[in-house]
């Protein structure tokens, strides 16, 4: 009994909670999508124990204090698209949107599942291959090896059933499936990238969830264009892929796109330099410095003037260039737009420069001190959600555009602006942060934005939207106020979540939903949220933030986000 009770910690506990839950909602139609999360979480959970009785996996250098999270880095993507689907699916059931939506969301539910289960047969084959004494019931080589290949041909078989009932046109049931398996070699590759490249910035689940959302982003975006170039080659449009998306989409896909380009361009700028410039020459430091920068930021233009709006045009049939495009939206309610910047850039400079203050010279805990930036995201984001949704989706890539050029300029130090913003930084860090990566804001912003990007189109939920705001805003704040100065029956021995506080957290998202969902009825939503399911729903991603180990900031509100869909 001792032994299957260290097996089941609270974290695993939540997060079967959530899948069960999850798999309970699903239709008949998603049988075979259901069986194989079902096969993903049961090789995840072993796997998540296998990784705290092994070492083989310590060379990956992870986040120092935080837990493998294998589980639940491994089954928070595709539970958000199995979520999606079962949304799209009564949507189908009717009529109010066309199959062709449920057929591209469902190549993207096995894509990022894919990605999941491809890194989970690589984590257990390194820790298969490395001599050392693991659980009983997984001693005999034999065994193990029948078990994973069982698990292999098992999730093929469901994949290969699923996608043969989609027809995307030019895309039949092979080419899908290797298309899945593009996505799984792509994702093996880069979460080894990203752990060796970027040591004790994340853990394995924190690396996952980035891993499988990066190769499905982009992926989508290599399969556009791929569609897009077979209809220009052979005259006529042999691949079909995907769905109509807004405008704003296209422009933050690609930005994205951009951005990830930059240290490509930017790299390959200053080989050309160096292999002109002459090597006898001597050439100060900060005249060195001054050349570096203005190629980069050269780079940076280039990219985002030319050859992404060109991509644009061409791919995603883009009618004009980006940057006009942004200015006749802004301008198209000129009054309420420009007022609501003027209004966000007077509380980010109110905020940032008393809260600058406050970490330099206050003694309080740098965690605590973060949170009012998670109030100060309800202060700004809430209202603009409630009125001007679609310039808050445009806001928000703007946001986490300027935050990853910020990002770069300081890690790469680029002149004159990489050592103050790396100072500026450092002010707001804590133990979640390497030296080398500062993720917190980015684990803010998107943990606000996803909800709200993955809400476009079709929405049956109105507080989906709002799971990021909630759940990081206002549950998180309240349970972290609240534990730190009342809290006194902590969850475990050795963490320091305490009930009250997590009490605090869940009774602040309900009390917020009470306000929200009838300012959302006289706006013009209709109301069709059930209170045992969002009890449900809050109580679960409470729990999940009092037992993770992980960064809340990114699982929290997907969590929160699959649930309020079901």
């Amino acid at each position: 009994m001792a032994a299957m009770a260290s097996l089941v910690n609270g974290e695993r506990a939540v997060v079967v909670i959530f899948m069960v839950h999850l798999l309970y909602a699903l239709p008949s139609s998603l049988f075979c999508h259901g069986l194989a999360l079902s096969l993903l979480s049961f090789v995840a959970l072993c796997l998540d124990i296998l990784a705290e009785s092994s070492i083989s996996l310590s060379h990956f250098k992870t986040r120092p204090g935080a837990s493998s999270g294998v589980l639940l880095g491994a089954v928070t993507m595709p539970a958000v698209m199995m979520s999606k689907l079962i949304q799209l699916s009564r949507a189908v059931s009717s009529m109010e949107v066309e199959i062709e939506e449920l057929e591209h969301l469902t190549m993207q539910y096995w894509a990022t599942s894919a990605c999941c289960f491809s890194v989970l047969m690589f984590l257990y084959l390194v820790i298969r291959h490395t001599p050392e004494n693991v659980h009983q019931f997984f001693s005999r080589s034999v065994w193990r090896a029948k078990f994973s290949l069982s698990c292999i041909v098992l999730y093929t078989a469901l994949c290969c059933v699923s996608l043969g009932t989609i027809s995307l046109t030019g895309f039949h049931t092979v080419l899908k499936l290797l298309w899945m398996l593009c996505h799984g070699f792509a994702a093996v590759n880069l979460i080894q990238h990203l752990l060796c490249t970027f040591p004790s910035c994340a853990s394995i689940g924190e690396a996952l969830l980035v891993t499988s959302g990066l190769v499905l982003y982009f992926g989508d975006m290599l399969a556009f264009t791929i569609a897009k170039l077979s209809g220009f080659l052979f005259t006529s449009e042999v691949v079909r892929y995907g769905s109509k998306r807004s405008e704003i989409g296209i422009i933050i896909q690609g930005m994205l796109l951009g951005l990830l380009l930059l240290p490509v361009v930017f790299k390959f700028a200053l080989q050309v330099r160096e292999y002109f410039l002459s090597t006898t020459s001597s050439i100060s430091r900060t005249h060195n410095e001054i050349w570096r920068s203005l190629i980069f930021f050269a780079s940076l233009g280039f990219i985002m003037m030319v050859v992404i709006p060109s991509w644009m045009q061409f791919v995603l049939d883009f009618q004009m260039h980006p940057l006009l495009w942004v200015f006749s939206f802004i301008l198209s309610e000129p009054l309420k737009r420009l007022s609501l910047c003027i209004y966000w850039v007077c509380v980010i400079y109110m905020s940032v420069l008393r809260f600058y203050n406050i970490s330099k010279n206050s003694k309080i805990e740098r965690i605590l001190l973060r949170k009012y930036y998670h109030l100060m995201a309800v202060l700004m984001f809430l209202p603009a959600l409630i009125f001007q949704p679609k310039f808050l989706d445009l806001s928000f890539g703007a946001a986490l555009g300027i935050f990853l050029v910020l990002e770069v300029i300081r890690v790469w130090r680029i002149w004159p602006l990489g050592q103050p913003v790396h100072q500026f930084m450092n002010a707001f860090t804590d133990h979640r942060d390497s030296d080398l990566l500062i993720v917190s804001h980015f684990s803010l912003l998107l943990g606000c934005a996803l909800p709200i990007w993955m809400s476009s189109g079709y929405n049956d939920r109105p507080l989906a939207p709002f799971a990021g705001i909630l759940s990081l805003g206002i549950g998180d704040t309240m349970a972290s106020m609240v534990g730190h100065k009342y809290g006194v029956l902590r969850w475990s021995k050795t963490g320091k979540k305490t009930i009250e506080g997590t009490a605090a957290g869940i009774t602040s998202v309900l009390v917020a939903c009470s306000v929200l969902l009838p300012v959302l009825a006289s706006t013009g939503y209709i109301f069709t949220e059930h209170w045992f399911s969002l009890i449900l729903a809050v109580t679960v991603s409470g729990l999940l933030e009092a037992y993770t180990a992980q960064l809340d900031n990114a699982f929290l509100p997907l969590v929160f986000f699959s649930l309020l869909c079901l």
